[in-house]
């Protein structure tokens, strides 16, 4: 589906805003951890908590208008970003959901001007983020209970 009829259909266009983060993730592969860079839509919601000071993956944010990052039917990464970051899963549906947020409350959009960074996130890597990670549930992970719990005494 062309980029320009799929932001048509959904009422945004390459003139909204949107803001983009590169967070630190992990990938788990046989064993191993290794960091990847990742370029994320931010929505409204999101970083109005950053803004409070929460622990985030996020390095930096920066701020785009959806045209600068969709060239044609393609999401390219912004120039901000380093070369050897990787655009999410499901980028063109997360992006528009985020765009979405920011046309339905334009006042979050005054945190950070277009083309702008901001940079000053609480930055931990304390919770790492793994990407791939497989909740692997057991019988062990049940609550154990009464044996009347249930029964009506």
């Amino acid at each position: 589906m062309a980029t320009a009829n799929l932001f048509e259909s959904l009422n945004i266009s390459q003139d909204d805003y949107c803001l983009f983060g590169l967070a630190t993730c992990f990938l788990k592969q046989e064993g191993e951890v290794t960091e990847v860079q990742v370029v994320e839509p931010i929505p409204s919601a999101a970083l109005e908590a950053l803004l409070q000071g929460i622990p985030t993956s996020y390095q930096f944010a920066c701020a785009k208008i959806l045209g600068e990052v969709f060239a044609g039917n393609t999401p390219q990464i912004p120039a901000e970003f380093p070369n050897d970051a990787h655009l999410c899963d499901n980028f063109t549906e997360r992006t528009v959901a985020a765009a979405r947020t920011y046309k339905s409350r334009p006042e979050a959009q005054v945190h950070i001007p277009l083309n702008r960074i901001k940079d000053d996130f609480n930055f931990s890597l304390a919770k790492k983020r793994v990407l791939n990670a497989v909740n692997m549930v057991s019988t062990e992970d049940n609550v154990k209970q009464h044996e009347y719990t249930h029964k009506v005494l």
